[in-house]
């Protein structure tokens, strides 16, 4: 089944554009000397997620999404972009590297609740997760927060956000050097190829994978760090990828997933210590968590890990209440993007019901005077502002129209989107547009504009369309009818007089679309991963019903019985 994709931009995600414009856009200091804005969320999934620049990754999926809806428009995601990057360089940004040294001196005065984080029988003597243990031995002290041999997920995660800043500008702004904050006010030169590089050829000598903090691997980091390097491959042209495809096949399906001997999962690892070769096994349900990133580089693997985590808690059977075993919103948002992903309706209907109990979504004022042109999800939290890396998940939900459409934004290309005519120069954020796309087959620009702040509703503004293929042969209407409040501005842009407010435009620029662009990709060479085909029979709903028929002794999924 082939997707029909929305090009509009709806409310909440404009609301959640402009308060990812103003989070970004604020100076604040990340340096060691200084302290980030309290809106940059440290506080979600503590001891591990509780780090801001997991908000700064976190917030980039919106705008991966929001590029592929609004291709002829991609400035402002862009410059979002640029601010997020610019904060993952910074001392807060690896502060758990620089500060979290040696091992946990506060080892045996951790609460009650992280016991289901380690193992029972190193209880005391052993770090938590999030503790980087940077020093320990056999690695030393390793003053570079990327150039080091544990703390994966930083520099992981780091090339999932500057491929994603590939994909969606197009640009090679971080492919020139800049420079990385480290140990003792030390910094290091990088360049986004440079880490893609140095990750692929680091984890190609560890068959086990990269730690984590030292002495964890994670499969759910290590998948992100994967989706990173794909998405990189698809946007440069590079080849970095191969290196998860091994470690996926040899490791991940080997040693994090315990099968019985009638081939039922039993658990699902959260991370494997190679210095005692210890994996610390968790509920199948934990499953959900890597899933959401190993899908679009495993499809089969990711449904079997979806499978098995909504069975054993039951998500898909009508007659049972619609459990939360995380106590957080995080594993409720990632189990409803992946069921709407697979086409499991049953339980996106039924996440859905369960999420609007305390979501809490609502557009506020985002500072004093202003109206209410913010979006975010505030769920139970008692804060002046949505949690960043909980409202930055659930708001996919908006942007992700139907099955596949997470696989398709880190498999197929709209590399087309950089040679065609693009909107460029609008004043957000006073007016911003909900839809831009070339439309190949009329050779028309499809715009609409939408007052972004409404005190500037009414002003006036201006904005140019470029790269055009004849500027000369371009005509204009608004709203419908001739508009010719515009003018030439070169041979290959017009500028367009207006003022900030709901107006559609069509402009008819000529342009029917560059095969050359298609065939290439984005990074002038096909990667082995942008040729990668999705399966549209696995896009038929997932009958999870079986799973509720292996319980009452009539067979079904394996993977689920006993549950």
């Amino acid at each position: 089944m082939t997707t029909l994709v929305s090009h509009q931009l709806n409310d909440r995600v404009r609301g959640w554009l402009r308060h990812l414009w103003r989070k970004s856009t604020t100076p604040d200091d990340w340096s060691k000397d200084g302290e980030p804005h309290p809106w940059w969320d440290q506080y979600s999934v503590e001891p591990m997620l509780s780090f801001p620049r997991f908000d700064l990754s976190e917030s980039s999926y919106a705008l991966l999404l929001m590029g592929r809806k609004t291709p002829a428009w991609r400035e402002v995601y862009t410059k979002i972009l640029d601010e997020l990057i610019l904060r993952h360089t910074t001392f807060w940004a690896a502060v758990d590297w620089l500060t979290k040294i040696g091992p946990d001196p506060d080892r045996a005065n951790y609460p009650r609740r992280y016991k289901g984080l380690m193992p029972k029988d190193l209880w005391g003597q052993y770090d938590v997760p999030g503790w980087t243990a940077n020093g320990v031995e056999p690695w030393g002290l390793q003053p570079d927060p990327i150039g080091s041999d544990g703390n994966l997920f930083f520099r992981g995660f780091f090339a999932l956000l500057l491929g994603i800043h590939r994909s969606v500008s197009g640009e090679d702004t971080w492919d020139k050097p800049f420079e990385m904050a480290g140990l003792d006010d030390q910094t290091f030169p990088w360049t986004h190829g440079k880490i893609a590089s140095f990750l692929a050829e680091q984890w190609q000598a560890v068959p086990h994978g990269p730690h984590c903090e030292n002495t964890k691997v994670w499969p759910y980091c290590l998948s992100a760090a994967g989706l990173g390097l794909q998405i990189t491959d698809l946007s440069t042209g590079s080849n970095t990828h191969p290196v998860y495809d091994q470690w996926a096949e040899d490791f991940l399906r080997k040693k994090y997933l315990d099968f019985d001997a009638r081939g039922n999962l039993r658990s699902v690892g959260m991370y494997y210590d190679p210095l005692i070769d210890r994996l610390h096994g968790a509920p199948r349900a934990f499953g959900l968590a890597p899933a959401f990133y190993i899908l679009p580089q495993d499809r089969s693997l990711a449904e079997t890990l979806y499978r098995c985590g909504v069975g054993s808690v039951g998500w898909d059977r009508r007659w049972l209440p619609v459990l939360n075993p995380g106590g957080q919103p995080r594993f409720l948002s990632v189990g409803l993007l992946l069921a709407r992903e697979l086409g499991d309706h049953t339980t996106a209907r039924r996440l859905e019901r369960k999420l609007g109990g305390f979501e809490n979504g609502r557009f506020f004022a985002g500072e004093a005077g202003a109206e209410d042109d913010e979006f975010g999800f505030f769920f139970g939290y008692d804060e002046p502002w949505p949690r960043g890396q909980e409202s930055a998940l659930l708001m996919l939900r908006d942007l992700l129209d139907g099955e596949g459409d997470w696989w398709r934004a880190f498999n197929e290309s709209d590399a087309e989107k950089f040679s065609a005519p693009t909107v460029v120069g609008v004043d957000y954020p006073s007016v911003g547009l909900c839809s831009a796309w070339n439309d190949s087959e009329s050779g028309n620009l499809e715009l609409q504009t939408y007052v972004a702040t409404r005190n500037a509703r009414g002003s006036a503004t201006t904005f140019r369309v470029s790269s055009l293929p004849d500027s000369a042969n371009v005509s204009v209407l608004r709203d419908g009818t001739p508009y010719g409040n515009w003018s030439v501005t070169g041979p290959d842009q017009i500028e367009i007089r207006t003022q900030v407010v709901d107006h559609s435009f069509q402009v008819h620029t000529g342009y029917r679309g560059n095969a050359a662009s298609r065939a290439a990709g984005q990074g002038g060479g096909e990667s082995s991963h942008s040729s990668r085909v999705l399966n549209r029979a696995s896009l038929r709903p997932i009958e999870l019903a079986t799973a509720g028929a292996a319980l009452a002794g009539g067979g079904g999924c394996p993977c689920c019985a006993g549950a």
